[in-house]
């Protein structure tokens, strides 16, 4: 049964971004709200405001302060972000830039956005503090966001089994040891 809900979570996503988000929001567009599609898209199964997926994941899931591809980022809850968010990384750019893929953010309510540029702006390089890019001014916004850190896919009982072993390799000869 999970698995059949996770292929449909899938193709649901897969024919939403096919289509692509309108421009302009209608009556009939779906409305997104960021936990629900960070859920959808990474597949990590947390509920709840975005602010509370981090005490939720620390026995269900790795977290940390790099960014991996796939990992969600989650955001503090601060001003009128009062219940934090939620954010799915896309890419990874440098140790410093990412994309992120998210849903209902500042000017695009209840939209996805798609690889959207974050920037860590901390002090000591542990995307602590970040910037994200406000399309209306084409440049990030002015606004620096604090984050808990990054929710890894994994659970923490499976986290990153083969880290550090190589899985086969070629010897002179081409044969795989």
């Amino acid at each position: 049964m999970r698995k059949r809900l996770t292929a449909a979570a899938v193709a649901a996503c897969i024919g939403f971004f096919a289509v692509g988000a309108p421009a302009t929001a209608s009556a009939d567009a779906p409305y997104w709200q960021c936990v629900t599609f960070a859920r959808m898209f990474s597949g990590i199964n947390l509920f709840g405001d975005a602010w509370t997926w981090w005490g939720q994941a620390a026995d269900k899931f790795r977290t940390g302060r790099a960014p991996e591809t796939g990992s969600v980022l989650v955001f503090r809850p601060e001003g009128r972000m009062s219940r934090g968010h939620v954010a799915v990384v896309s890419d990874v750019l440098t140790d410093r830039v990412i994309r992120v893929t998210h849903a209902n953010w500042g000017g695009s309510r209840g939209r996805v956005e798609e690889n959207v540029t974050v920037v860590d702006v901390s002090g000591s390089n542990d995307w602590s503090s970040v910037k994200v890019w406000y399309s209306p001014l084409h440049d990030l916004g002015t606004t620096v966001y604090p984050t808990y850190g990054f929710i890894y896919k994994a659970p923490t009982d499976q986290a990153r089994p083969y880290e550090g072993h190589q899985m086969a390799s070629l010897d002179g000869a081409g044969a795989q040891n």
